[in-house]
């Protein structure tokens, strides 16, 4: 039985009583308010044809077409933290020299919001060996998300540790690309496989709103 909220909404008790997945559960509001709806967020602007929610502090707007790609994330991760209640929310993918800069951004973002994140700068000790610590990280993450930017183009290239993350990350059908400071369309040169997933982008948004979707998505 899959979750209805996604693509009708559970903003109402009743609503979620209607739900094959979620009737036998006390009510809570959706992650996914039903779309083709118009919310007005905090700043007092409205959206129209997407779907608003609150994510901590701020207000999340969701286009269709990030609906239907965090729609079947949602439903990995609900089946991941009923399986693996301990694993972590995230495993972050990144490029080494993104460590103390987007990657870092990033991560910082996502733990204001409350989400646990698996990352090497803060996860692998010193004297250990940086591999099995990522074999580690990525059995013991219930979701992967790949940061992608020119300099991670860069390390698949050069068949680096990240190009050994991905390789993992993409026999699962548990990750989320997210391409800050380039395009999907860059992508499809370095990474097809990659590339073909649905993802995230700051190109018309911010690293803070993309964490905000992310949090929204994968907080159980």
């Amino acid at each position: 039985m899959h979750c209805t909220a996604p693509v009708q909404g559970h903003r109402s008790a009743s609503a979620a009583a209607n739900c094959p997945a979620c009737r036998s559960r006390s009510y809570t509001p959706s992650y996914y308010p039903a779309p083709d709806v118009r919310y007005r967020s905090s700043s007092g602007g409205s959206y129209g044809g997407s779907s608003s929610r609150s994510a901590g502090r701020a207000s999340v707007s969701y286009t269709a077409a990030e609906q239907r790609t965090l729609a079947p994330v949602r439903r990995a991760v609900e089946r991941q933290a009923q399986s693996y209640p301990d694993r972590r929310d995230l495993f972050l993918c990144h490029a080494w020299d993104d460590r103390r800069g987007a990657a870092q951004e990033l991560h910082d973002q996502l733990e204001s919001l409350g989400v646990t994140v698996w990352f090497s700068e803060k996860d692998v000790a010193l004297g250990t060996s940086l591999i099995r610590e990522i074999d580690k990280g990525l059995r013991k993450s219930r979701i992967g998300i790949v940061l992608v930017t020119p300099a991670l183009f860069t390390s698949l290239d050069a068949e680096g540790v990240a190009d050994k993350e991905l390789s993992a990350l993409l026999a699962t059908d548990r990750v989320i690309p997210v391409a800050h400071g380039t395009t999907f369309e860059a992508l499809r040169d370095v990474s097809p496989l990659l590339a073909a997933r649905s993802g995230l982008s700051t190109g018309d948004s911010s690293l803070e709103d993309v964490a905000a979707k992310i949090a929204d998505t994968v907080r159980v």
